[in-house]
This record gives C-alpha cells, structure tokens and sequence, in this order.
C-alpha cells in the first residue's frame, strides 16, 4: 500500500467491494457522517465538527442580510464576492499553491497576505491532504470525492472521507506534514495528533478563523456598514455549501462526458466547464493533465482569472517563480489535434 492510499481514514462502510467501487446507500452515508460530527464519541471528531459548524453558522449573516438588509445590489455584490473572488482566492490559495505548489511567494508576508485575503470559510487540513489522494486514486476506490458514487457521496466527502488517519506512526505523520508545512498552518507534534487525530490543533485553527473573522468583518463594516458585512459574510456561506458540490460536476456526474477537442485529459472523467472556467479559473480537465501548472486555461476563449492573479502578483514581486505548461499542452496535444482535424477534412473532401 503506497502512502497516499494509507493517509486517510476510510469510511465504516468501506471504499470497495468484492474488487470494485462499494456505493453505499444513503443512510450509510448519513450515519457515517453524523458518527464523524459525535464530538462526545472522540475528541478527535473535532476539526469535523468545526467545519460543519463555520459552514453552518454563516447562515446567520446570510439570515439577517434577507430579513433587515437586502437590497438587489447587495445581493449582486454578494454573489460576485461568493462565486468570483472567493472561488477564485480558492483556485489560486487551496488548489495552486497549498496542495501544487504551482508558484512560489517571495516570503512568509506574501504567502500570509494570500491566505488570508477573503473570508476564511475552510481550514487548509480539509482540503490539501485529500486532494492529493484525489489525484492519485481519480474515479477508483478510495477517492474521496468519487464522482462515480454519487452526488451525496462527494457532497459529505469533507466529513466522511477527507480526514486523516488517526493512528499514523511517528515515521508516516512526518511525511504527512511535509505535504503542509509550505502553507504556514501551525501543525501539531506526533504526540498532539495522538490526541486530537488532526495535522492542526484546535486552539490555532479557532484562532485564526476568529482573527480572520474579526478583520474583514471590520473592512466590511468600515465600507458599507452592517448591511455590507452581513451580506458579503452570508454568501461566504454560499460558496462553502456550494464547493461541496464542485467535483461532482466536474467529473461529469459519474458519466463520461469529455468533448473531444475540448477535454484532452483522458486518464479520467474530468471535464472543462466554461462557468468555474471562466469565473474562477477552473478548467478541470485542464487540470487534472497538469495538476502542478499555475495556468489551466490553455485555449483562447479558457480566460483563467486565477492565473491572471498569480501572473500579476509576480510582476509586482510578491510571488518569485511559478510554473505554466501551455506551450507543452498547445504542442503536445493541442496542435497534434488540430493537424489531426485537418487531415480527416481533408480525406472526407478527397
């Protein structure tokens, strides 16, 4: 068993049967996602919990921005906020750098300044240490967001199969944290994972979500009052529910909907969307063919604004180095493609 496929720590229900994907039904995965929430079952449930519980709780901005605050103009700033800034902050800070490392920042100041230029809405552990196995197991048994077992499957993958093992050795833990310790998430010692079955401790991750909390709720207000800062925090919420969703989608519902000329990754389902695509930056398939790449919209109409913010901050100094693969994607696949095109016109007219 490679490491990548001991890391996490798989479901009651199990990731395979009998040699193949297990779908478990949904009451399983009800019940296994309410067991991972029990904080009195195990204190190590906590990071769980807490992300449900920050997901949750930005309800209640969103509550009181529709009962004493809305305006169609908030309600549009709150949307673009939600779906282009925060989805974009997510491409470049949980997608690019945490878990690709696709650039690097020139310093602690940089990197920091970019973790925290949004609202906080998830903590780095939930996202960065999963998606690495959701790149080496894509669509087979043990990913763990596999679009193949179903939309509920990918949607509570956060609780049911994204969190570590709670029982790794000393040895496994510290290659673990290698795969963090470039974020600047404080990571616990062997001994504090023992206890609370989690890279991060709780004490630091509540801190910082508060101290992030605090900030821009204090810009927001400074800028638009109560009404601002309960509207832009209320769709943060928004955004976080709705990330959940994203790789369901992205691999095409379980189905193989890859379009030739379009999606050029053929190792798995994934597929380019034009709306996360062209507000965000995430053009899947795209990708998945060069997951460490700081660029993933390669053609002409693929407008990648996450890109476009990593290329501006390094003309500003802020980010030293970053890697970009289009000239390998336009000729190792593109150009081939279009040459292969031309020829088939060419056969049919003769």
């Amino acid at each position: 068993m490679s490491f990548l496929d001991r890391i996490l720590d798989p479901p009651s229900y199990g990731y395979e049967k009998n040699g193949a994907l297990h779908v478990p039904t949904p009451r399983e995965i009800f019940s296994e996602f309410f067991s991972r929430l029990n904080i009195l079952r195990t204190r190590k449930n906590w990071l769980a919990l807490t992300g449900w519980a920050t997901t949750l709780g930005f309800g209640i901005p969103l509550t009181l921005f529709f009962t004493h605050h809305f305006s169609v103009w908030l309600l549009l700033a709150g949307f673009v906020y939600s779906m282009v800034v925060l989805g974009t902050h997510g491409t470049i800070w949980f997608h690019r750098y945490a878990t690709h490392r696709a650039f690097k920042f020139r310093n602690a100041f940089f990197r920091e300044l970019c973790r925290n230029l949004v609202v906080k809405t998830i903590s780095e552990e939930a996202y960065v240490i999963s998606h690495h196995v959701h790149h080496a197991r894509s669509e087979q048994p043990g990913d763990p967001y596999n679009a193949k077992a179903g939309w509920l499957y990918c949607f509570l993958a956060d609780v049911n199969h994204q969190g570590i093992r709670k029982d790794l050795n000393a040895r496994d833990y510290a290659q673990l944290c290698k795969l963090m310790e470039h974020t600047g998430v404080h990571l616990n010692s062997h001994a504090q994972y023992l206890k609370w079955g989690s890279l991060c401790h709780p004490a630091w991750t509540v801190a910082h979500f508060l101290a992030n909390w605090a900030v821009w709720y204090g810009v927001f207000f400074l800028l638009g009052g109560h009404a601002l800062a309960l509207a832009l925090f209320g769709w943060a919420g928004v955004w976080v529910v709705g990330v959940r969703t994203f790789n369901y989608d992205g691999h095409g519902g379980g189905k193989d909907r890859r379009r030739d000329g379009v999606d050029f990754n053929r190792r798995d389902q994934s597929i380019n969307q034009r709306w996360p695509g062209l507000i965000t930056g995430e053009w899947h398939n795209n990708h998945h063919l060069y997951p460490h790449g700081a660029r993933a919209g390669f053609l002409p109409y693929q407008f990648d604004p996450a890109w476009q913010c990593i290329r501006a901050a390094h003309w500003l100094g802020a980010i030293t180095s970053y890697r970009d693969f289009k000239p390998e994607f336009m000729e190792r696949h593109y150009l081939p493609w279009l040459e292969a095109q031309k020829a088939k016109a060419v056969a049919v007219a003769g």
